[in-house]
């Protein structure tokens, strides 16, 4: 393994860990968040409050999923999907979502920069100083 790709699987390692840690806080945010102005928020998005619990856990769930490395991929197509609901929530609202299409991208590059099998399905093209000295022969 060249140090480009070690370097490349310790920048996936870290994504994936920031981006799991996010998910599983905010899942674990959903059983403990209250108050007044909490509720309010709920009110005016016309979510029920009984519904939280069931969001936080399926959000924990995604995040463990993406953690796990056999079941990484899965995870990472589980957060898409998950954000997705985010995306369009925030959106109805006219809320920003910025930050919920940001999330499911950088879950998608830590999985992808972490699993070298991915490497081959979606290759990135790099310029290499021999490439072109084949151009400059050709020529």
């Amino acid at each position: 393994m060249t140090r480009g790709e070690t370097i490349a699987m310790w920048i996936g390692r870290i994504l994936t860990a920031l981006i799991g840690l996010l998910l599983i806080a905010s899942g674990i945010s959903k059983f403990v968040m209250g108050g007044p102005e909490f509720e309010a928020q709920l009110a005016e998005s016309g979510m029920p409050k009984e519904l939280l619990p069931v969001i936080g856990t399926i959000e924990i769930v995604v995040a463990l999923l993406y953690l796990f490395p056999p079941t990484s991929l899965l995870g990472a197509i589980l957060v898409v999907g998950y954000m997705g609901g985010a995306i369009f929530a925030h959106m109805r609202l006219g809320e920003p979502w910025i930050a919920q299409a940001i999330i499911p991208l950088l879950a998608g590059l830590g999985v992808y920069l972490r699993e070298p099998r991915l490497w081959s399905l979606l290759p990135v093209r790099t310029f290499r100083r021999s490439d072109a000295a084949l151009e400059k022969k050709s020529l």
